[in-house]
């Protein structure tokens, strides 16, 4: 009865002891979305015509290829605001049977 007494007043005198954690982050430079599996290369980009710029504030991100299940599936240019001053769009890649997405970067 003892030695349980007193391993329940350890647990008891331990969670006093135990403090809240409290993260805050912020991110500094950008964003880098994680890699996806594709299964082969996708195909030639499709050759379009960029309309002319709706503001000064937007960039133009070229249309690419994404990977849908074990398909591919284009998505067209377009006009896109800077999220930010001095954002500038990095295009999605395909390198090792890796597909990394677009992402914005300073």
């Amino acid at each position: 009865m003892k030695t349980k007494l007193l391993a329940l007043l350890l647990l008891i005198g331990g969670t006093c002891f135990a403090g809240t954690h409290v993260v805050v982050g912020f991110g500094v430079g950008g964003y880098y979305p994680p890699p996806v599996y594709a299964y082969a290369p996708p195909p030639p980009p499709v050759v379009a015509y960029a309309p002319p710029a709706p503001g000064p504030a937007y960039t133009w991100v070229g249309g690419y290829w994404y990977p849908v299940g074990p398909r591919w599936s284009w998505h067209a240019g377009y006009w896109a605001p800077r999220p930010f001053a001095g954002a500038a769009w990095v295009g999605p890649r395909y390198y090792g049977h890796h597909y990394y997405p677009g992402y914005w970067r300073r």
